[in-house]
């Protein structure tokens, strides 16, 4: 008898395309639940958790940014960042339709389109950090440079980390 493996994300898929190692934690979820609950339920570090958000800037200009889960995205640091004069949240109802993820699932690796990328300065020197691995009920702990390489991204200060 041979144990049912899980199938792996297109997150997994690049990084392990571009020999990136990688933690990969599941935990049972069916719907969208913070991050905070996320650390909680797979007793992680809130530190060592971020978010991937997507902005929208021109129409149909998008932009990825990974920041700290207890921040926000300091929407003017991060157009000032990308070269744009405002940025706006992208709805939720779109996530899907931009990224190919759900929300809670969304990441910065293997989305239907290669977007800028932005990871907040805070993680550059952690050792490692936690994302969304692609999917609902999936994480992914993996060293951040390594992520900025696989998501062709740079870092730079845009999270507002006072607001808590």
């Amino acid at each position: 008898m041979s144990k049912k493996k899980e199938a792996k994300t297109n997150a997994m898929r690049l990084l392990d395309a571009l020999h990136i190692p990688y933690r990969h934690y599941s935990y049972e979820c069916r719907e969208f639940v913070d991050a905070r609950h996320t650390a909680e339920a797979l007793n992680l570090a809130e530190e060592k958790m971020y978010k991937t958000l997507v902005t929208e800037g021109a129409p149909r200009q998008y932009y990825v940014f990974v920041i700290p889960i207890g921040a926000e995205l300091s929407l003017k640091k991060a157009a000032r960042t990308v070269g744009e004069k405002a940025l706006s949240m992208l709805p939720v109802k779109d996530i899907t339709a931009v990224t190919g993820y759900v929300r809670g699932g969304c990441t910065a690796l293997g989305m239907k389109r290669k977007y800028p990328t932005v990871i907040d300065a805070s993680a550059e020197a952690l050792p490692e950090m936690v994302v969304s691995g692609g999917r609902l009920g999936c994480q992914i702990e993996l060293n951040p440079v390594d992520l900025c390489r696989a998501a062709e991204g740079f870092f730079a200060d845009v999270a507002d980390i006072s607001v808590s």
